[in-house]
């Protein structure tokens, strides 16, 4: 390689701190690597569960990446909307090696018209969503679609770093870094899954969570509505500069 990757890992209010500090943890670890923790400002950035980060670059100074990588969470809400962050997105997707996410971070590159077209994956309680944005919702931990590599829920996170480590710095250093880690996972209950859990607790989840994906959903409406809405105008404004 011959010079090193510029990774860009998205921060933002009320982000989901394992859905980004598990990939976080495997780039730092890959010396190919050098990571950003990307955000609007360098104020301190709390987390859905309280935990604090501190990002270490601002949109405005961040270099052309190589990765662009957002993570999910509750605040994956607000950025559906934000003209910002998702501006930020598509420009650096533009020369983006990879444009990749975790968990609901993929409905928010949907947002920003990055799926429309591609397979993707998300959070089991909100896959369906992806539909709504143009992708094609894929139920598996980690799914590619040419540069575009989505993992699924949370601790997913960590099979996604790996893989995309694998992709981009081959096999060996993505193994190493999995020996590095530890990263061999026996769950005490095989319940980790919709596939897997009982279907009583699965119903019961969905009902714990059901407020909440409504308005998830509501936001994921709104947001396809602006992307039809621009790509109405954008054909508009080609066919008067023919």
């Amino acid at each position: 390689m011959s010079r090193p990757l510029q990774i860009g890992l998205l921060l933002f209010p009320d982000v989901t701190q394992l859905d980004l500090t598990g990939p976080w943890e495997v780039f730092a670890r890959t010396p190919q690597f050098v990571c950003h923790l990307v955000w609007k400002d360098l104020q301190p950035v709390r987390s859905d569960r309280g935990l604090s980060i501190l990002p270490g670059m601002t949109f405005d100074a961040c270099p052309q990446l190589d990765v662009i990588f957002v993570p999910g969470g509750p605040g994956q809400i607000a950025l559906m909307s934000d003209r910002e962050t998702l501006d930020f997105l598509r420009q650096q997707a533009r020369q983006a090696q990879c444009v990749t996410s975790v968990c609901t971070g993929s409905l928010v590159l949907g947002a920003a018209g990055l799926l429309q077209g591609y397979r993707a994956t998300s959070h089991w309680g909100s896959i369906d969503q992806l539909a709504l944005l143009g992708a094609e919702p894929v139920s598996q931990r980690v799914v590619r679609d040419r540069n575009r590599i989505t993992g699924a829920g949370v601790t997913s996170g960590i099979d996604f770093a790996l893989t995309l480590v694998a992709e981009l710095c081959g096999d060996a250093v993505a193994r190493a870094i999995q020996l590095q880690m530890e990263y061999d996972p026996e769950p005490p209950f095989n319940s980790g899954s919709p596939r897997t859990a009982p279907a009583g607790e699965v119903e019961q989840a969905r009902s714990q969570m059901a407020s909440f994906i409504a308005t998830r959903r509501l936001a994921t409406e709104q947001a396809a509505a602006r992307l039809q809405a621009d790509q109405l105008t954008d054909a508009r404004n080609t066919q008067h500069q023919q």
